[in-house]
């Protein structure tokens, strides 16, 4: 059979009793693991994982792929771009994007205008669901509208974090203007730099550093309520951030909220130079940096929400599948539980999530 023809599955769809029509090959495509016709057993099923060398992904026949996998997940799949749309968010991020250019042209702020369009997304957060939102900021997303989504995307977040604490509806708004207002002093970097298509050196990254001096800077017209916490959210728990090195309680709470959905939010985008991490493993990195970097509480109170906003949503697998998470388990929240084909699968560092699924 031509290789280009087998698609991916996991080992963890078969099942003893089933009869496969077609050739199972290995994940290199030089080894025919099992000869169509073959009815699978429990032993059959672990032979294939011993000559498969335990990896998890087989190759299939389409049909074979179909019989097991099906055409359609078993929930509502959302195209981002209509999602955008209906919720304002496509709006609200083209005004980030002029406010922002305007800022790297004249190098002032207009506090008016961002007040106004902090209002907008403090209003979607009233009438949206969470999970619209929560799916749109897991969504991948085009990599050249990174600055302008990313300020949009940590308003919301830090509104939904607000939310999520039961704060009043002026602290959730002052947390929806820290969050859209965080990353403003990028617009005053040389435009080389903000937009390198790569890792940057360590002598630009001393530039990029500067970020949050330019955004207080900027901030002059604020009170500081907002221009403190927007630009000390590169301060760490343990005093090794940036750029004044403040420690625990020294730096300000909404700042510490900010330096969580800064980190979710820029680890689950796609950038020119590295591929986006999956949700749940990003959540699972927060978990990592608690206590050290970021407050650990307001990592718990983070994580447990989030994940409770994609239980129930499409998810793409490592091996080409797409299932619906079902379930996340808080000790590790890295590998939820996710039905695929009707078979509920522990996801693993074998088969895990790569990204949540929108249509495009």
């Amino acid at each position: 059979m031509d290789d280009k023809s087998l698609k991916p599955i996991s080992i963890e769809l078969l099942f003893g009793g089933m009869t496969v029509r077609d050739d199972i090959y290995d994940a290199d495509y030089k080894q025919m693991l099992v000869k169509g016709g073959t009815a699978l057993t429990a032993n059959t099923i672990k032979s294939i994982r011993r000559l498969n060398a335990d990896r998890e992904t087989i190759y299939v026949s389409p049909y074979v792929y179909r019989e097991l996998v099906g055409e359609t997940l078993p929930c509502e799949v959302v195209n981002r771009e209509k999602l955008e749309e209906k919720t304002g968010y496509a709006e609200v991020k083209s005004k980030t994007f002029e406010l922002l250019t305007e800022m790297s042209q004249k190098e002032t702020i207009q506090q008016e205008k961002l007040c106004t369009v902090a209002d907008e997304l403090s209003e979607r957060l009233e009438i949206a669901e969470p999970s619209a939102i929560t799916m749109l900021i897991n969504a991948l997303a085009p990599v050249d509208e990174y600055l302008q989504r990313h300020c949009v995307n940590l308003g919301l977040l830090n509104g939904l974090f607000g939310r999520w604490m039961g704060m009043s509806k002026k602290a959730v708004d002052n947390l929806v203007l820290i969050g859209l207002l965080h990353d403003c002093g990028k617009a005053m970097l040389p435009a080389a730099v903000l937009s390198a298509p790569r890792r940057l050196s360590a002598v630009e990254y001393e530039v990029v550093k500067m970020h949050p001096v330019y955004t207080y800077n900027l901030l002059t017209e604020f009170s500081e309520s907002v221009r403190h916490p927007a630009s000390s959210h590169h301060e760490r728990m343990d005093g090794t951030g940036y750029p004044n090195k403040l420690a625990h309680a020294k730096i300000p709470r909404e700042a510490r909220i900010t330096a969580i959905t800064d980190v979710y939010d820029a680890v689950v985008s796609q950038r020119a130079y590295k591929t986006p991490r999956s949700p749940f493993s990003v959540m699972a990195m927060l978990n990592e940096l608690s206590g050290t970097e970021l407050d650990a509480e307001l990592v718990g109170i983070f994580n447990t929400n989030m994940a409770q906003q994609l239980i129930g949503k499409p998810v793409a697998m490592s091996d080409g599948t797409f299932g619906v998470v079902r379930s996340c388990d808080p000790k590790d929240i890295e590998h939820p539980t996710v039905e695929i084909a009707g078979i509920m699968v522990k996801s693993s560092k074998n088969l895990y999530c790569t990204s949540m699924y929108t249509e495009d």
